[in-house]
């Protein structure tokens, strides 16, 4: 058996060559991975109601999928995650109304950069009914594709609105070339959004009533900080697992960015200067690096009075989190009660 739960007391039994375990608890490869003997199960302590993603590695050091567990996860970018849950992970009520039968519609847009290099895409979901002229809030999502197709935020919308729990909106799914460099902390990302994004969906397609921003972990870090700097031009953000660790030109010494050792800059920044114009959804994972940073930026919206929401759930850095966070995000910004 690959992993048995009893209670929060998960085992991982270790198939043959395996050396070591990495997952939400060693946040991946920012930690050591924990150390096994061949056939030597290793028991964790971990939240009830935890959703765990996890790998063994070999002597190399290389990660690789666990062969005695079929339960893959919602990652986009690795193959070898498997899952274990401790008892039962909680799904929101609204993933579990029907689909909506009035759907919003879709447009595929796609141009050559000029303040980033090469072929831009963004997809546009409009809310049911929608005509250009009706002003409603319209949401610029980092990582665009993902939200669109792995977190069905539109999809989340369209019920939600159908269920009379939240307003009409315009969703603009932005895919990035190179999220590092775009999403670090950069201005000129804010140059991109309104040179080449801004003017095919503002007049074209819709009329913003409001301007939100919507990002997970490095989307989210850059979400937060062109809105907190921007009150002309926004007025809502959604974070999911902000990497609020980061602070303007820091690399690691193989010129990566870093994500772990720069300092909670944009904390820093934001206490001198509230972003009081913003309503704020934030949120984390409890099995990964950044929910202290997460904690100590709430903390501070919620000592200083500013409009926000925080929540945690018991999971890690991935796509069962963020898409687990998306309605009560979705909610605190749009919902119809607001």
């Amino acid at each position: 058996m690959a992993v048995s739960v009893r209670g929060q007391q998960v085992t991982f039994t270790p198939p043959a060559g395996a050396t070591g375990l990495i997952g939400d608890m060693t946040d991946w490869r920012k930690r050591d991975p924990l150390p096994v003997r061949a056939g030597e199960p290793l028991t964790l302590t971990l939240p009830r109601g935890a959703w765990v993603e996890y790998a063994w590695v070999d002597a190399a050091g290389e990660p690789f999928a666990d062969p005695d567990n079929d339960r893959k996860s919602l990652n986009p970018w690795w193959t070898y995650p498997r899952a274990a849950v401790v008892g039962e992970y909680a799904r929101h009520p609204l993933w579990q109304r029907p689909e909506a039968t009035r759907r919003g519609t879709v447009e595929r847009l796609s141009w050559d950069g000029t303040v980033f290099p090469g072929k831009r895409r963004a997809i546009v979901h409009l809310p049911y009914g929608h005509t250009p002229g009706q002003a409603l809030p319209v949401y610029y999502v980092q990582d665009g594709v993902a939200f669109y197709r792995i977190g069905q935020l539109g999809e989340l919308l369209d019920r939600a609105v159908e269920a009379g729990e939240a307003e009409p909106a315009v969703l603009v799914f932005v895919e990035p070339g190179d999220r590092n460099e775009e999403y670090y902390l950069n201005d000129r990302y804010l140059e991109f959004l309104q040179q080449e994004v801004f003017p095919r969906i503002e007049g074209p397609l819709a009329t913003a009533s409001v301007r939100g921003l919507w990002g997970a972990s490095l989307g989210g870090l850059i979400s937060l900080y062109l809105g907190s700097r921007h009150p002309e031009l926004f007025g809502r953000v959604a974070s999911h697992s902000g990497a609020f660790i980061a602070r303007p030109g820091a690399t690691y010494a193989n010129g990566v960015i870093d994500t772990t050792t720069a300092g909670e800059w944009l904390r820093e920044q934001l206490a001198g200067d509230l972003p009081r114009h913003l309503r704020i959804s934030l949120d984390v994972g409890t099995l990964e690096w950044l929910t202290g940073p997460n904690r100590r930026l709430a903390a501070l919206f919620a000592d200083e009075g500013l409009p926000h929401q925080y929540r945690e759930y018991p999971s890690g850095h991935n796509w069962v989190t963020w898409r687990e966070a998306l309605p009560e995000a979705l909610l605190f910004l749009q919902g119809a009660a607001y």
